[in-house]
């Protein structure tokens, strides 16, 4: 075990059959692997478990798949991170079934935990086999909008009682410590949005909230195209899914 905590990887995953493996791939392809990943699957009708599974066979790190009834990426991430916390982890990860975490990722996550334990967010950019330029350029645009908007909205203001400043928060690239997040009483058990609930309470706790650029996570810009441009900049400024419901793209 690396000097500074027991590191454990949860990746929620609902009907996502086509995708985790290349997730699980760029996960394999980390440099630090000294870590356990857990797969939780999200009330799957497909193969997602099986997958995972399948993959746990060979894998360079210890795996485990665990099942959440209970429809919602919030439900999926609270139960997997308290999973992982009663069996030992003191440090989290986490990264979304469509994500592919680049090999620095779980290095950089452990490095910036051990430096300034808190929550730590990540940095996004879109999926390079998604798309096209165009696509991921937009889906920048999207991001850094989602961003200044959190900033300046004034329920965002440090006046409100936050001993933080307001970040950009994606929670297919964070990590905490166990203890954190036990503090803010875990992860909203709700459908998406969840991040900017979670971000405020830790805001709410603590002013220990860093970003690191080394933790480089690429995200898929399928939401553009199953929402549009109007229905995915409703969701990066925290108005939700809309009709979507609990089966939003992840």
């Amino acid at each position: 075990m690396s000097a500074g905590g027991r590191l454990w990887v949860v990746v929620p995953a609902h009907e996502e059959e086509a995708r985790i493996a290349g997730t699980l791939a760029a996960l394999a392809r980390q440099r630090d692997r000294d870590f356990t990943l857990l797969v939780v699957d999200n009330a799957s009708a497909d193969r997602t478990g099986a997958v995972a599974r399948e993959f746990a066979a060979g894998a360079p790190f210890a795996v485990e798949v665990i099942e959440e009834p209970e429809k919602g990426v919030g439900s999926a991430v609270d139960t997997g991170f308290r999973y992982a916390i009663g069996r030992g982890a003191t440090l989290l990860a986490r990264t979304d079934a469509d994500c592919l975490p680049h090999p620095g990722w779980t290095g950089a996550a452990r490095a910036a935990l051990i430096r300034d334990p808190g929550l730590v967010c990540g940095r996004i950019v879109a999926r390079r086999d998604e798309h096209g330029p165009l696509g991921r350029a937009g889906f920048g645009v999207l991001v850094r909008l989602a961003g200044l908007f959190g900033r300046l909205r004034p329920e965002h203001a440090r006046s409100r009682g936050y001993r933080a400043p307001y970040r950009m928060h994606a929670g297919n690239n964070m990590a905490i410590t166990a203890e954190l997040y036990l503090a803010v009483g875990g992860m909203p058990r709700r459908p998406s949005p969840t991040d900017r609930l979670f971000l405020n309470a830790v805001r709410r706790h603590t002013d220990r909230i860093t970003r690191c650029r080394a933790m480089v996570v690429e995200n898929s810009t399928r939401r553009l195209r199953a929402y549009g441009i109007a229905g995915t900049a409703r969701w990066y400024l925290g108005r939700g899914s809309g009709p979507n419901g609990t089966d939003d793209p992840r």
